[in-house]
C-alpha cells in the first residue's frame, strides 16, 4: 500500500468521513440520508462517504440559487462583484496545496500535475473578474419612423446548472464559476461522483471570499441528480463538460424547457508530425499529448500521424521516451502518471486494448495492467502505443479516455488532412512542422476547435476553447464566453 509522505497531512475536510453537500451556504446531508463512497484510485482507500443528492435536493439547490439571483446579487455593482472575485482568486491560490491534494487523492493524478494548476486557476478568476466590469449594452441606430431611440441591455441569464467531469476537478470548478460570478448569475454545480471533494472546498472558499449564500451551491450525487438538474424548470442554462453520450442526454432533457446549453464533449484528436519537425520537441510533445493525466483528457492527441520519411526513427524515439515515463504513487514528486480514476474506467480501457490486439494492431509499448506492488491495489495501466492500426479500428475512431495511442504513417498534406478530419469529433489537434506554409494550411484545414502548432494542450483564459461536431458547441474562455451567461434586451424609447 502506498503511504502518504509525512509532509502531506490529510485534508481537514476529510477528518469526518461523512462529507455533506453545500446548499444555500450550509453543509447539509442529502434529504434521503443516502451517501456514496469516493475512494483513492491508487490504493482503494476510502476517502469519504459523500451526500448523495436526489430530486428533492435538486429542488432545494435550485430554489436557493433562485432566491440568491432575485436578491441583491444580480443587481450588485460590477466593481463589487469584481472585488469579491479577486478575493476568491487570492483564497484559491492560498489554499491551492489543499485543493491539489484533494484532487490527487480523489482522481489519482500526480501531485506534480494537480499543483501545476494553481497559476491557471488564479488567472481564470482574475480574467473573469475583469470581465465583470466590461459588460455593456449599446445605443443602436434605427430606421423607425419618428424620433425613436433604441438601445440594448445585458442582463444575467439566471440560474446556471454546471455539470462537471471528473478528469480535472478544481480546474473545472473554477472555469465554470468564473463567468457565473462575473455575469451576476447564480449556480448549482454538480461535480462528478468520482471526484466531488475539491468542488466542496471551493464552495467554502467562495463563501469566505464574500460570495452571498445561495449564489454557488455544490450538489453532490450520482447520475440521477445530474438528470434531474438538466430537466429542472427552475434552471435557465446548462454548462456541461463530459462525454458525448451524456451530453446527448442532457440536450434532450434541456429541450423541454428551452434552456440555454453549452457543451464541451469528447474528442479523438489528431497529432500530426511532418518530416521537417524538430524531433527533440515533437517526440515528448506527442507522448505527453496523450499520456498526461493517464490519457484522461478530452483533447488528448490519441491519433498520431507521422510522415513516412521519419516514421521509423520517430517511432523508435517515441517508444524509448515512453518507457522512461514514471508511473506510480501520485503523491511521489517524481511520478508523471498515476492510475486511471476507477475500476470501471480501467476495465473499459483494457477492453479497447484487447480489442485492438484482436483486430491486428501491434502494441509497440505497454498494453497491460500494471502488476505487483505497489500497483495491485490501484488502477494502473501501462502507457500504450499501437502500430499497424487501420483507420477503421475502434481504437482509431472511438474515445478511449486512457493512456492509449494509435500511430499511423502518412505521405502528403492532402492525405493527412482527409484522415485527420475523418471523425465525428473535432476538439483539439496538433501539428509539428518548421514550414510556415504547411502550418497555415493545416490550421485552416483541420476541423477542430483548437489547432496547436509545435505545442500541445496550450490554454489561456483569454483564448476560446471548444469543439466542432460531436465535440460540442459553445466556447469557454475568451472575451465572448461571458455572452453565454447574458440575455440581450432591446429597449425602444419614443421621444415624440
Amino acid at each position: 500500500m502506498m503511504d502518504t509522505p509525512a509532509a502531506l497531512s490529510r485534508p481537514a475536510m476529510l477528518a469526518n468521513p461523512d462529507v455533506d453537500m453545500l446548499i444555500d451556504g450550509k453543509r447539509v446531508p442529502a434529504l434521503s440520508g443516502e451517501r456514496f463512497e469516493t475512494r483513492n484510485p491508487a490504493t482503494g482507500e476510502l476517502l469519504a462517504r459523500v451526500a448523495s443528492g436526489g430530486e428533492d435536493d435538486v429542488d432545494a439547490a435550485v430554489a436557493a440559487a433562485r432566491r440568491a439571483f432575485e436578491g441583491p446579487w444580480s443587481r450588485m455593482k460590477p466593481a463589487e462583484r469584481q472585488r469579491i472575485m479577486l478575493r476568491l482568486a487570492d483564497l484559491v491560490e492560498a489554499n491551492y496545496d489543499e485543493l491539489a491534494l484533494l484532487d490527487t487523492l480523489d482522481l489519482g493524478a500526480p501531485l506534480s500535475r494537480t499543483r501545476a494548476g494553481k497559476a491557471r486557476a488564479g488567472a481564470l478568476l482574475r480574467y473573469y473578474a475583469g470581465q465583470a466590469t466590461l459588460i455593456a449594452g449599446e445605443t443602436l441606430g434605427n430606421s423607425a419612423a419618428g424620433d425613436v431611440i433604441s438601445s440594448t441591455l445585458k442582463e444575467p441569464i439566471g440560474v446556471v446548472a454546471a455539470i462537471n467531469p471528473w478528469n480535472g476537478p478544481i480546474g473545472m470548478s473554477v472555469w465554470k464559476a468564473g463567468p457565473v460570478l462575473a455575469s451576476g448569475c447564480t449556480m448549482v454545480m454538480k461535480p462528478a461522483e468520482q471526484t466531488p471533494l475539491s468542488a466542496l472546498r471551493f464552495g467554502e472558499l467562495c463563501l469566505e471570499a464574500g460570495v452571498p449564500e445561495g449564489v454557488i451551491n455544490i450538489l453532490t450525487g450520482l447520475g440521477e441528480a445530474g438528470a434531474a438538474l438538466s430537466s429542472h424548470p427552475g434552471v435557465d442554462k446548462i454548462a456541461f463538460t463530459g462525454s458525448t453520450g451524456v451530453g446527448e442526454k442532457i440536450l434532450r432533457a434541456a429541450a423541454g424547457t428551452m434552456k440555454r446549453v453549452t457543451v464541451e464533449l469528447g474528442g479523438k484528436s489528431p497529432n500530426i508530425v511532418f518530416a521537417d519537425a524538430d524531433l527533440d520537441k515533437a517526440v515528448p510533445g506527442a507522448a505527453m499529448a496523450v499520456f498526461a493525466n493517464a490519457g484522461q483528457i478530452c483533447s488528448a492527441g490519441t491519433r498520431l500521424y507521422v510522415q513516412s520519411p521519419i516514421h521509423e526513427e520517430f517511432m523508435e524515439r517515441l517508444a524509448a521516451f515512453t518507457k522512461t515515463i514514471k508511473v506510480g504513487d501520485p503523491l511521489a514528486e517524481d511520478t508523471q502518471i498515476g492510475p486511471v480514476v476507477s475500476d470501471r474506467q480501467m476495465t473499459q480501457i483494457l477492453g479497447y486494448i484487447d480489442g485492438a490486439s484482436a483486430e491486428g494492431a501491434e502494441a509497440l509499448v505497454g498494453g497491460r495492467r500494471m502488476a505487483g506492488a505497489p500497483y495491485d491495489a490501484g488502477y494502473f495501466i501501462e502507457p500504450t502505443i499501437f502500430t499497424r492500426v487501420a483507420d477503421t479500428m475502434a481504437i482509431a475512431r472511438e474515445e478511449i479516455f486512457g493512456p492509449v495511442l494509435s500511430a499511423f504513417s502518412f505521405e502528403t498534406v492532402d492525405e493527412v488532412l482527409t484522415r485527420a478530419n475523418a471523425t465525428e469529433f473535432g476538439l483539439g489537434s496538433g501539428v509539428w512542422t518548421k514550414d510556415l506554409s504547411t502550418a497555415h494550411r493545416m490550421a485552416r484545414g483541420i476541423r477542430a476547435g483548437s489547432v496547436w502548432i509545435n505545442c500541445y494542450q496550450m490554454l489561456d483564459p483569454g483564448v476560446p476553447f471548444g469543439g466542432y461536431g460531436m465535440s460540442g458547441f459553445g466556447r469557454e474562455s475568451g472575451p465572448h464566453h461571458i455572452e453565454d451567461y447574458l440575455e440581450t434586451k432591446s429597449v425602444w424609447i419614443n421621444l415624440e
